[in-house]
């Protein structure tokens, strides 16, 4: 699996497990405070796409993974 796969299915991950937790009519809220953690994540693979430079991606390829296209 490439480095650019991982961060999406990383940020997918981190997307819906923080809308889980800041939504109140979730089964498994905790505080509406996740929501920030939501538009961080979001920020952050919108300044990807204009600088196409990722941490998460330079993160996964330090641990190893393959770089993607």
């Amino acid at each position: 699996m490439t480095s650019w796969q991982l961060v999406r299915m990383i940020g997918g991950t981190f997307i819906l497990l923080s809308l889980a937790l800041g939504v109140e009519g979730s089964p498994i809220f905790h505080s509406s405070n996740w929501l920030w953690f939501t538009a961080f994540v979001g920020v952050n693979l919108l300044q990807s796409g204009f600088t196409k430079w990722c941490l998460m991606e330079t993160i996964m390829r330090k641990l190893g993974a393959r770089a993607g296209n």
